[in-house]
């Protein structure tokens, strides 16, 4: 690939690049999100996605892809990631923990594809994954969203929460208060307004073993996920 992100069949610059996927320029209003390791099914990401969005939730809009299995066109969002918003001083780690609580709790009310009692799951929320847009809040990155309990969900956010805020990083002690806002959301432990509950401690350990088994996870990271666990069961006092 060449510096300025063009390749064979990429349509325009590269704008970002996370663990797996990269996202590159379409236009002004639509990018491509194309994903490296070629095990994605962008097709049943983009269904999800539709339908997220049409019960109300902040999902980018997408489109039919003339491309591979592996690429999505969506709506090209534009504004701080809330990582990017909390270094710039514009969100602070109280904010950002109850607005991931609010994005979870909401997800967690929209009906399932294949069923109205089942729960959307995104299984990946957390603050690099929202975009701050003038229009608020958008969740992107649904790669691994499926059907199933919300404490896996709220188990999942927490333990990448954790993973932070038990490393040497300079924001471990922001990630440690955004950890104690998100469960400190009546939903994450009580259940509110929820079919089935908030977070639990088979959530939290399906969790965490998904974590271990995750090819994109450093072994540093791998080798936090003990300490992560006894953290978010001390604040979550289970």
């Amino acid at each position: 690939m060449s510096a300025t992100g063009r390749g064979p069949g990429v349509p325009g610059r590269l704008l970002g690049s996370g663990r797996t996927a990269d996202v590159y320029e379409i236009d002004e209003a639509w990018v491509l999100r194309r994903d490296r390791a070629g095990y994605g099914d962008a097709a049943a990401e983009g269904a999800l996605m539709a339908h997220v969005r049409a019960h109300g939730y902040p999902a980018p809009a997408v489109r039919p892809s003339p491309g591979a299995l592996t690429d999505l066109v969506m709506e090209r969002v534009d504004g701080p990631t809330m990582v990017e918003a909390f270094a710039a001083g514009a969100l602070d780690p109280v904010e950002a923990g109850a607005l991931l609580a609010r994005l979870l709790r909401e997800l967690h009310a929209v009906p399932g594809l294949t069923s109205p009692d089942a729960h959307v799951l995104h299984l990946d929320l957390h603050p690099e994954n929202v975009i701050l847009s003038v229009d608020g809040p958008r969740v992107i990155d649904w790669a691994n969203a499926a059907e199933g309990d919300p404490a896996l969900d709220w188990g999942t956010s927490a333990v990448i929460l954790a993973q932070v805020a038990v490393s040497a990083e300079p924001v471990a002690a922001p990630a440690g208060e955004m950890l104690a806002a998100l469960l400190a959301d009546p939903s994450a432990l009580t259940g509110e307004g929820l079919t089935e509950g908030g977070l639990t401690e088979d959530g939290l350990t399906e969790a965490l073993r998904r974590r271990a088994v995750n090819p994109t996870m450093s072994r540093e990271e791998i080798e936090l996920l003990g300490a992560a666990g006894e953290l978010v069961r001390s604040v979550a006092g289970l």
